[in-house]
């Protein structure tokens, strides 16, 4: 949606996105505002409110915004993965029965007071060190007001079966995982196993199952990589024009499992990602690529280009930042 912004509400467009990283509030905003067609703020808040949409902890033991039809795949999908992941990298913190025996414990005072504050979270689980598995042990989403434009901190938290209803009867762990392969090569394919598995944070043994119960077709990248994508799935051609977009940080087409989009060129990359900013910065592209940064300074937004630019290229820039402005301010 990134050479058009797409006619479609907030749930449909998360879908066709496999999610947004959701971290930092407005990040949220910023992506959906540069994908979809006429999008204003009250748009997301309202479908975060009506549990439409939900934030929570999924794929890569990041925080995601999904549909609600989305979140259960996506949570039952990477459940194990994260688990075990968690355990490996935790071991010293807590072991398995511990996890599940507080979220046990979490789950019960949630169902009698929900929902619960971070500080009653940590509480609850024993500190900020735990909190990150007992999310994994138990479903946990953040909810409104917390996590939005105007209340950006996400520290209040509600059981997702509360707040979303109970996953599908008929959904198991092949099918969900399943679904976000779909959603992943819908979103970005044509790709190679290991960028599926690197998105999600699967194995790829786990990813390739999964390919083999969808209907797909094989193709060769430029440098021999073996690539899958969706059997229908359109290819723009290469002639197709890309116009001036705004990204937020975190924006998923700049993480490292997009590269193959070519949206960053190499040389650029340490420029977005490093150890002062991991979270990557504020980015615009320009034909399709990262061209350079953008801050909000005054109500107003500020471009730091990497080089020159095309005069056509800055009235477009200057015409989109203009939109930007209006809708972050």
């Amino acid at each position: 949606m990134l050479l058009e912004r797409a006619d479609v509400d907030v749930p449909k467009a998360l879908e066709r996105m496999g999610g947004l990283q959701a971290q930092y509030a407005p990040a949220m905003y910023v992506g959906l505002w540069s994908r979809v067609a006429n999008f204003t703020r009250g748009d997301l808040t309202r479908a975060l409110e009506h549990a439409k949409v939900a934030q929570g902890t999924l794929q890569r033991a990041t925080i995601h915004l999904v549909s609600k039809h989305d979140y259960w795949p996506f949570a039952l999908a990477v459940r194990d993965a994260r688990r075990a992941w968690w355990l490996r990298v935790q071991r010293h913190n807590a072991t398995d029965s511990e996890l599940a025996l507080l979220a046990k414990q979490l789950r019960a005072r949630l169902h009698a007071n929900s929902p619960l504050t971070r500080r009653q979270v940590d509480e609850i689980t024993g500190g900020a060190e735990r909190i990150g598995g007992v999310n994994l042990w138990l479903d946990l989403v953040r909810v409104p007001p917390s996590g939005t434009w105007e209340r950006r901190k996400a520290d209040l938290f509600a059981a997702a079966e509360d707040w979303l209803g109970p996953p599908p009867d008929d959904l198991d762990v092949e099918r969900a995982t399943a679904h976000v392969v779909t959603r992943y090569l819908g979103d970005f394919g044509p790709a190679t196993v290991a960028e599926i598995a690197n998105w999600s944070g699967l194995r790829p043994t786990t990813v390739i199952r999964a390919l083999m119960t969808l209907k797909t077709r094989a193709l060769q990248a430029e440098n021999g990589d073996e690539l899958v994508d969706l059997a229908r799935a359109p290819l723009a051609h290469p002639d197709t024009p890309a116009p001036v977009r705004f990204l937020p940080v975190w924006d998923a087409t700049l993480l490292a499992h997009a590269r193959r989009a070519l949206v960053i060129k190499e040389d650029d990359r340490g420029r977005i990602f490093n150890t002062r900013t991991p979270q990557s910065l504020n980015t615009f592209l320009v034909e399709g690529q990262v061209a350079g940064t953008w801050h909000v300074e005054k109500g107003r937004i500020k471009l730091d280009p990497f080089g020159n630019l095309s005069a056509k290229a800055r009235r477009e820039l200057d015409d989109e930042a203009d939109r930007l402005a209006t809708f972050h301010c």
